[in-house]
């Protein structure tokens, strides 16, 4: 399993970097023993935050609401989970 990402009780945690303002929003790859991210929002007034959340639930394909953040409100390096979703689960929809 990745450094990035580990089973929490209902469901997983994931350790992201995100780069905001990118020229779109993607997953990069690994870096620094966290999951890194391009996103293009700004990180302005949450923007990118909420952009994280919105991207993740999309690529994981579950609600908004089963991806939240835990750490990391204001800096790059974020800590979040993934409510009802095993770590092998997330690694799968990530990886490809």
């Amino acid at each position: 399993m990745s450094p990035w990402l580990k089973a929490v009780e209902g469901g997983s945690e994931l350790l992201v970097l995100v780069q905001p303002r990118a020229s779109r929003t993607k997953v990069v790859g690994e870096h620094d023993g966290r999951l890194k991210i391009a996103l293009a929002a700004p990180p302005v007034g949450g923007a990118a935050n909420a952009a994280l959340i919105e991207f993740l639930s999309g690529e994981l394909g579950v609600r908004k609401s089963d991806v939240s953040l835990l750490d990391g409100d204001t800096g790059r390096r974020k800590r979040l989970a993934v409510r009802g979703m095993a770590p092998a689960e997330v690694m799968v929809k990530l990886a490809g």
